[in-house]
C-alpha cells in the first residue's frame, strides 16, 4: 500500500499518458452528464464524479470496431484478408468497482470460455487499470445487493481510496507496482487498511433504504428466476412497459450481445464490422424463414433477466450477471429497469 497527497492524484494519470491512451471521467460542461472519455490533458479528470452515462466497457469492447478488412479480385480470383489488430495501450483512470466487475464478466464471455475472442484479447492485454472507491453511493446505486462495490477487490492494477487529504494507494498488479514505485509514492503502514475498511464501511451505512430492502430480494428473485416460478402474467406486466429501445443493454456494463455485418466500401475493399446488439430488438433472435422463437416482447424480457440473475449465468460468471450500478434504472423509459423488476416480483410473491 502506498500514499499520495490529493493534490498530486493526478500524476498517476499523467504518467500514464506517456505511453498510454488515458481515459477518464469528466463533466461535460454543456449537459452536465458525467463521460469516459479520452483525455487530451489528464488533469482534467474528475474522481469525484458520478459514474459515467455510458459504461467504460467501450474502450475494450467498442460500440462499433472493425475486425477484418478483405478485397476479393474476380480476374485473379483471389482473396486478401486482413485482420485488424492495431490496438494502442489504453488506462483506465478512475474506474468505478461496478464498472470493473462489469469488465470482468466481459472478460469470462470472451475469454473464459471454449473460444477465444481474440480482438477482445487484443483490446483486454494491453489496458492498464486504476479504480476508485465510492466513499458515497450515488442515487441510483444498489451494488450492495449484487456485491460488485463499493470498493474493488481484484482484477485492478491501481485502487484509489480517498482518505481526507490523500489518497490510499493499492497496487493489484506487478505493473500497478512498478507504478507506484516510479511515481516514488510513499509507503502506508498497516493502520490504513483499517482506515479503508472504515471508509467503505460508512458508505455501504449510506446506500438508500430501497437498497438495503432489495439485498435479501435479489438472492430470492434468482431463485426464482432460476426455477421459473414467476407468474407468467408478471412477465406480460413487464413486457408491455417495454419500449424495445435498447438502452438498457447499451448502458449495461455487462451486455455483451453484438452484431456481425459485412460493408461494402466505394474502393472495392469489404469490412467486416462488430457492433452491439440488444436482446430487446425483435429481430435479435429471428432464424432464417422470418421465424422468431422469442416474438412475444415479454419472452424477450424474462430472457434478460435470467441472464442477469439465474444460476447458470452465475455460474458461467463466478458472480450475478447485474453488477448494481443502475444505470437500466436510469435510462429506461418504461421503468423496468433491474431493480423495478425486483419489486414487481417481489410485490408478486408477497401480494
Amino acid at each position: 500500500m502506498y500514499l499520495i497527497k490529493k493534490s498530486e492524484v493526478l500524476n498517476i494519470a499523467r504518467e500514464l499518458a506517456k505511453d498510454h491512451l488515458v481515459y477518464g471521467p469528466v463533466t461535460d460542461e454543456a449537459t452536465g452528464q458525467v463521460l469516459f472519455d479520452s483525455l487530451d490533458d489528464p488533469g482534467k479528470a474528475d474522481l469525484g464524479a458520478p459514474i459515467p452515462t455510458i459504461p467504460p466497457k467501450n474502450v475494450v469492447f467498442p460500440q462499433m470496431e472493425c475486425i477484418y478488412s478483405y478485397r476479393y479480385d474476380k480476374n485473379s480470383r483471389a482473396v486478401d484478408i486482413r485482420q485488424v489488430n492495431a490496438v494502442k495501450p489504453k488506462a483506465l483512470f478512475g474506474l468505478r468497482s461496478c464498472d470493473l466487475e462489469g469488465m470482468r464478466i466481459l472478460d469470462r464471455f470472451f475469454l473464459g470460455q471454449e473460444f477465444v475472442d481474440d480482438f477482445y484479447l487484443n483490446n483486454r492485454k494491453k489496458t492498464f487499470i486504476v479504480t476508485n472507491t465510492c466513499i458515497a453511493p450515488f442515487a441510483q446505486c444498489f451494488c450492495v445487493c449484487t456485491d460488485s462495490g463499493p470498493s474493488a477487490k481484484e482484477g485492478f492494477d491501481l485502487n484509489l481510496t480517498e482518505l481526507g487529504d490523500e489518497y490510499l494507494v493499492e497496487a493489484g498488479s506487478d505493473r500497478g507496482k512498478a507504478l507506484a514505485e516510479k511515481l516514488g509514492l510513499a509507503k502506508a503502514d498497516g493502520s490504513y487498511a483499517a482506515k479503508k475498511t472504515a471508509a467503505v464501511d460508512r458508505a455501504m451505512d449510506l446506500f438508500t433504504g430501497f437498497a438495503v430492502e432489495n439485498k435479501a430480494w435479489v438472492s430470492r428473485v434468482t431463485n426464482r428466476v432460476t426455477t421459473g416460478f414467476i407468474k407468467e402474467d408478471v412477465w406480460e406486466y413487464i413486457g408491455d412497459q417495454c419500449f424495445e429501445c435498447g438502452a438498457c443493454t447499451f448502458v449495461c456494463p455487462s451486455c455483451s450481445c453484438f452484431n456481425i455485418e459485412d460493408v461494402n466500401k466505394n474502393d472495392g475493399s469489404t469490412e467486416r464490422l462488430r457492433s452491439w446488439d440488444s436482446c430487446s430488438y425483435e429481430g435479435y433472435s429471428k432464424m432464417a424463414g422470418d421465424h422468431n422463437p422469442r416474438k412475444p416482447v415479454e419472452d424477450r424480457r424474462n430472457k434478460r433477466f435470467f441472464c442477469k440473475l439465474s444460476y447458470s449465468q452465475s455460474k458461467k460468471y463466478l458472480r450475478p450477471g447485474c453488477v448494481g450500478c443502475g444505470r437500466c434504472a436510469w435510462v429506461c423509459p418504461g421503468d423496468i429497469g433491474l431493480p423495478n423488476v425486483v419489486t414487481y416480483i417481489r410485490r408478486e410473491t408477497t401480494k
